[in-house]
């Protein structure tokens, strides 16, 4: 089963860091070599309601709080160094 990874673009998400943490899983993705139409699902929403915990990143059916760049590439890291 593909990873699916959800970003929350919610006005307080996006505001606190998600636009970066975008940034982070795109450039992750090119580093690796990796597609998002092949190799997982990546998507946005608009809110989670956990506004005063974001930014917030879903993985699978994972939550994950108050998560800043260097704390996505580690889970990004973490996803698929397991995957092997």
């Amino acid at each position: 089963m593909k990873p699916k990874i959800v970003i929350c673009m919610g006005s307080s998400c996006f505001s606190r860091g998600n636009e970066e943490n975008l940034k982070v899983v795109e450039d992750f993705l090119e580093a690796r070599g990796l597609h998002d139409e092949t190799d997982l699902e990546l998507s946005c929403c608009l809110c989670t309601n956990r506004c005063s915990q974001g930014p917030v990143v879903m993985i699978n059916e994972t939550v994950h709080t108050g998560v800043n760049p260097g704390k996505m590439f580690e889970i990004l890291r973490d996803l698929f160094d397991n995957q092997k």
